[in-house]
């Protein structure tokens, strides 16, 4: 992802194993920039206070508390609203927020004013939401596949990378280019998240003032209240691991008709797979069963997949996942593969290593139905041979004998 005219400082937020309102625990730390006040923010970190996490807070050149001692995390999360700062203390650098992606860490962004209307069908975001106010830097997205847009750029909106601030300017410079660091519509992003291979989360928001107590509290029309409270909610629910929070339980593997996993399989085996889901409900922080995947799959591979099939919901249970289906006629290493990537939900991967052997030597039929026109063919060959045999020994082939007393013409 490209940042446009300046570079974003992020709100870090990374996981610990204590349980917590998010699944990856409750202590918060807040760096905020001297040159704002707490109070502009109460009402986003009052909202984290209510829902159970304990928020510290320092100065961005304190040097306590740490963010990482002795190499390990001191907070669950990390909150940095520091739009302004030059120079940090020593324990925030680039590469001590970027390794803390490493173990897991969950991260958040925060960087004139327009409304900007919401998604209206986001996993992440909640249902018909009102527009939300933003004030700050768009974000040009690549191709990554990890990155998770959660608010995109009005159509009429437009940014460059041009040194002046006017926007025509902007794109007189940008035309002279043949349209080259001018981006436009939806190729923009204002927030913008991130999901690790580590299933860590990040979030680039363009601006810190989408938090402020000002922007949640303006109205988008006479009488409406912004969207800016809930939508605060729903990206800090989603980057502190609360929301879209998936895990493998367990996996199962039968032969049919039976309920204990084999040691090995044989080719053309009927073999079962089984996997159970849960879902994080941060309400009540217990991992409860979730069915509601529809486009899960299963994948027999031995280096490239022998068998690719659906792997659906089982109605009446709850986060059970099963199918069936008939082993390749090849033998060889095989694993069962579970590898499910969604933009904005925890990856589920599971690979489960089994060997595929052929038929011991009393396992195979004992008559093939493809065999019988040879079992014919033999059966009648030997019939006429025994046949043959017997005409010859009881055939009479010995001369008639001559008379001793006839006498010769």
């Amino acid at each position: 992802m490209r940042f446009l005219r300046k570079l974003l400082l992020p709100v870090l937020a990374f996981a610990n194993l204590a349980w917590a309102r998010s699944s990856t625990g409750d202590s918060v730390l807040v760096v905020l920039d001297p040159s704002l006040k707490k109070d502009d923010f109460s009402i986003f970190l009052g909202d984290l206070a209510n829902k159970g996490y304990k928020l510290t807070f320092r100065s961005p050149k304190d040097a306590s508390p740490e963010i990482i001692k002795d190499d390990v995390a001191q907070f669950a999360h990390v909150i940095m609203f520091a739009p302004e700062t030059k120079t940090f203390a020593g324990d925030i650098t680039p590469q001590s927020l970027v390794s803390l992606l490493n173990k897991k860490t969950n991260r958040d962004t925060p960087v004139t004013v327009i409304p900007v209307e919401p998604p209206r069908a986001h996993h992440i975001i909640s249902y018909n939401l009102q527009p939300v106010w933003f004030s700050g830097v768009p974000q040009s997205l690549g191709n990554n596949p990890m990155l998770v847009p959660l608010l995109k750029a009005p159509p009429q909106a437009f940014a460059s990378d041009a040194d002046g601030d006017s926007g025509a300017d902007a794109l007189v410079e940008a035309a002279d280019k043949s349209g080259e660091g001018l981006w436009a519509g939806s190729s923009l992003s204002l927030v913008t998240g991130f999901q690790a291979l580590s299933n860590a989360r990040a979030t680039w928001v363009g601006g810190v003032q989408m938090f402020s107590d000002e922007f949640i509290k303006k109205e988008v029309a006479k009488g409406v209240q912004s969207g800016n409270r809930q939508f605060a909610r729903d990206v800090a629910a989603w980057t502190f691991q609360e929301s879209q929070v998936l895990r493998i339980d367990t996996v199962e593997h039968h032969r049919v008709n039976e309920t204990l996993p084999a040691q090995t399989y044989t080719i053309n085996d009927r073999v079962t797979f089984t996997t159970y889901i849960s879902k994080y409900d941060p309400e009540v922080d217990v991992w409860e069963p979730y069915s509601g995947l529809n486009d899960l799959q299963l994948e027999f591979t031995m280096l490239d997949p022998h068998i690719r099939t659906a792997l659906p919901p089982i109605p009446g249970e709850p986060g059970k996942y099963s199918v069936t289906f008939r082993v390749p006629d090849r033998h060889g290493v095989f694993k069962f593969v579970v590898d499910y990537k969604r933009k904005g939900t925890t990856y589920l991967t599971s690979s489960t290593v089994v060997p595929v052997v052929p038929p011991r030597h009393d396992g195979y039929p004992r008559f093939l139905s493809a065999a019988w026109p040879y079992y014919a063919g033999a059966f009648s060959t030997s019939a006429a041979f025994m046949l043959f045999v017997a005409l010859w020994l009881a055939g009479d082939d010995r001369e008639p004998k001559k008379n001793k007393g006839a006498k010769a013409e």
